[in-house]
């Protein structure tokens, strides 16, 4: 009975040995075991984080539409006032077509008339400022290529050079952009413009 005792004692003691011993792995302290307390706390500081970043997103996403539809409303209407500008210019030149002796002059009939078209431009160009859109003259300063077109340069001693002595067709901005620039004739002598200066 030894023997068969024996024989199972050393299978038993075989079988074990096969057997994997599993034992616990090891846990890095920056890897918390899950549902501990540091766990939690390190998921909902992660959380907080991803809630922080979306509400920042979402409030420069806000900001960004409100400006684009304030653009869109500035600017909505400057193809169709852009093209009204021709017919400002049309009454322009239809009272610059009349010399001023002429006017003084003129019989009742022809005074009527100029007033009417004067009348109508300056209601247009009322109409035009309400929308945002602005004439400016830039007449006697210095020369702005973000602003003015130079179309010819003068001679003109008189003034500083690169000063607008002629404008041939007046310029417009809509908000703060330039709707047209003006076109302008620059002087070409004179003395140089003085440089500004920062006190």
């Amino acid at each position: 009975m030894t023997d068969s005792n024996g024989q199972n004692d050393n299978q038993d003691k075989t079988a074990a040995a096969a057997d994997p011993v599993v034992s616990k792995p090891y846990i890095m302290p920056d890897d918390p075991e899950p549902n501990s307390v540091e766990a939690l706390t390190k998921e909902a500081a992660d959380a907080r984080d991803k809630m922080l970043r979306t509400l920042a997103e979402m409030e420069n996403l806000r900001k960004r539409t409100q400006k684009e539809i304030a653009d869109g409303r500035t600017y909505a209407i400057a193809n169709f006032a852009r093209e009204v500008l021709d017919i400002a210019d049309s009454l322009q030149r239809a009272l610059d077509a009349v010399p001023a002796d002429t006017k003084a002059a003129a019989d009742p009939g022809l005074k009527a008339l100029l007033e009417g078209v004067e009348l109508t431009e300056r209601s247009l160009l009322n109409t035009l400022e309400k929308n945002g859109v602005k004439k400016f003259d830039p007449s006697g300063e210095k020369f702005d290529p973000n602003f003015q077109q130079a179309m010819y340069e003068v001679p003109d001693a008189s003034v500083p050079a690169g000063t607008v002595v002629q404008v041939v067709q007046a310029g417009y901005t809509i908000g703060e952009r330039v709707l047209r620039p003006a076109l302008v004739g620059v002087s070409k002598g004179g003395a140089k413009a003085a440089p500004a200066t920062s006190e």
